[in-house]
């Protein structure tokens, strides 16, 4: 039985069935399936036409994905990580940081619970949320209590 030889289209829409991609991380996967880097790009440029290939909908895929455990600065660092453009990272952040006391709230109560009885628990709790990337205003916020909003 002889394989098939898959095609630089079909593999590019077979990553995209799967999720949605960012230009640079289809063009870093592709290019070692075909001759010419301007093959790739053609390729890329007509998906992203369709609408098939969209760094906002990867950038806001991905900032849901991370908003429920992380804060808005560790969802920048992956958003720029992966080569989203700035303008896109910037229109992503302004949606979530809505949302970032709400996220950072869940993220503490599912860790801790209770309000800190010492210093020393509060360190360590404003340590664990700010490790999350949640902003220093979100976390004094958290930490004040039910009541501080």
């Amino acid at each position: 039985m002889v394989k098939r030889e898959i095609s630089l289209r079909e593999r590019a829409l077979a990553m995209l069935a799967r999720r949605e991609h960012t230009r640079a991380e289809m063009t870093r996967k592709l290019t070692r399936h075909c001759e010419s880097p301007e093959q790739v790009e053609q390729l890329l440029d007509a998906l992203a036409a369709r609408g098939w290939l969209s760094e906002s909908r990867f950038a806001e895929s991905r900032a849901n994905a991370l908003a429920r455990k992380f804060g808005s600065r560790k969802i920048e660092h992956d958003l720029r990580s992966r080569g989203v453009s700035a303008e896109v990272v910037e229109q992503t952040l302004e949606r979530s940081l809505a949302q970032e006391l709400q996220h950072c709230r869940a993220a503490w109560q599912r860790k801790f619970g209770m309000l800190p009885q010492s210093a020393a628990e509060r360190g360590r709790q404003k340590r664990f949320l700010a490790g999350r990337g949640f902003s220093a205003e979100a976390v004094h916020l958290v930490l004040k209590g039910p009541d501080a909003d």
